[in-house]
């Protein structure tokens, strides 16, 4: 098999995982799929080669298209071709960096030192200065993983599934245990290495951009609540840069899975990515966003807005007075533009031209703020609220999303064909719920 074969096949293979912010290349002499963005230690956005180092693997979890029962066509990375290809890549400027996971070739350990050693050929004997991102292998073993750090930029091992029920059924040679272990040691030798270079500048660098995991939405049962609180439990307890979400593509026939003509969940992916910028950039806590009572996301408003609408006796808020984790609660208001009220009013009151030139957006916002020139006895609407605040790409994703219509006999997602009629629903459901 010649290399671009074997670029062609493991690039596929990649493309499942959500650990980079995936998009195709259209320069020539790349593979659809074989680029996608990540960003580096300082925060640049970057492209790098998305590729597995082999496809083989002696696992068989239920969901992935590498398990070993699949039948699919094989290839392996030589560490040498894996280093000579992404410096050939590199040098023509197709990629700024190197994005490496792989299936487990004969077993984690000598998977990780095929991973290892094409790393060191890329660094030390070839002088790769560009950014690194590599898997660990789950079940490797402590040295290895050490040793991989210290190459890579940022390290990142997959979680998977929600929970450990499910990883157990359908992942049942993956343990949670394999899984927590090498996140608590990457925590663990990246503040070390943090602190070592705080002493001495020529200490060895751990993962300097930290690390990240991908959990797979859709293929288990859990609902959207205990998804969000294990991500807020990880970027907690293991310092994690980022937790990827990743819509479960049905590509498996299995019946512990959804049906191959399910649409993947890409709704329920987006919104889930809106709660957790939530929790990292915004101040709530899972438990704000959602409840055992009502464990799913509203398919028609984003979970910000959401939250305000069952926060009503909280609004409105006076952007010149309330401080900024206040601010940046009010739907239309982001930590950008909540900084930037925060340092203009210092200069005076402002008005509804001043925040319209910072940058909220007052389609939203007007419902849940006062401002100098905005009526202080102003009643809010709450149905006239709930309208402005649908989510009018909510039909973009052409998926499937739990609704939160069904168990109250109400027309679920799949029934409304138009935004107009989930403004009309969702109108009825949130003040029926109020």
């Amino acid at each position: 098999m010649d290399l671009m074969e074997k670029l062609t096949i493991l690039t596929e293979g990649a493309k499942y995982d959500a650990a980079c912010t995936s998009s195709g290349s259209s320069r020539p002499g790349t593979v659809p799929g074989g680029c996608c963005h990540s960003f580096a230690a300082d925060g640049r956005c970057i492209s790098v080669l998305k590729v597995l180092m082999t496809n083989y693997c002696v696992y068989d979890c239920k969901y992935c298209v590498n398990r070993v029962s699949a039948d699919c066509r094989r290839a392996a990375f030589t560490p040498a071709e894996l280093s000579d290809l992404t410096m050939s890549f590199y040098r023509r400027n197709y990629i700024e960096g190197l994005f490496l996971s792989s299936g487990v070739l004969k077993s984690p350990d000598h998977t990780m030192e095929q991973m290892i050693r094409a790393l060191e050929i890329l660094r030390h004997d070839n002088g790769f200065q560009g950014y690194i991102h590599a898997k660990t292998i789950p079940g490797a073993s402590p040295g290895l993983v050490t040793r991989l750090g210290l190459l890579a930029d940022r390290l990142s091992i997959n979680i998977e599934l929600p929970s450990e029920d499910s990883l157990g059924l359908l992942a049942p040679q993956k343990s949670k245990a394999a899984i927590l272990d090498p996140m608590r040691q990457i925590q663990g030798e990246h503040y070390q290495s943090r602190n070592e270079l705080v002493l001495y500048k020529n200490a060895p660098v751990f993962a300097p951009a930290g690390q990240a995991t991908q959990m797979i939405i859709g293929a288990s049962p859990e609902s959207d609540y205990q998804i969000i609180n294990l991500a807020s439990a990880l970027y907690k307890k293991y310092r994690l840069r980022r937790v990827f979400y990743s819509a479960y593509i049905p590509a498996v026939e299995n019946t512990l899975l959804p049906a191959v003509d399910t649409k993947p969940p890409l709704l329920r992916e987006h919104r889930l990515y809106q709660a957790d910028f939530m929790i990292r950039f915004y101040g709530f806590s899972a438990g704000e966003i959602l409840t055992p009572e009502e464990p799913n996301f509203n398919p028609y408003l984003d979970p910000k807005c959401n939250w305000a609408i069952h926060n009503m006796h909280l609004f409105p808020m006076d952007i010149n007075r309330v401080p900024l984790r206040d601010l940046m609660r009010i739907p239309g208001v982001g930590p950008t533009s909540a900084q930037r009220i925060i340092t203009a009013r210092k200069n005076g009151r402002l008005g509804v031209a001043e925040l319209k030139r910072i940058g909220v957006v007052l389609k939203r916002a007007r419902y849940f703020l006062r401002a100098a020139d905005w009526p202080p006895n102003i009643k809010i609407d709450r149905e006239t609220a709930v309208r402005a605040l649908i989510d009018s790409k909510v039909y973009g994703f052409g998926s499937e999303q739990l609704s939160m219509f069904g168990p109250n006999g109400l027309p679920g997602g799949n029934d409304l064909s138009t935004v107009a009629d989930a403004v009309e629903e969702a109108t009825l459901c949130l003040a029926a719920a109020i």
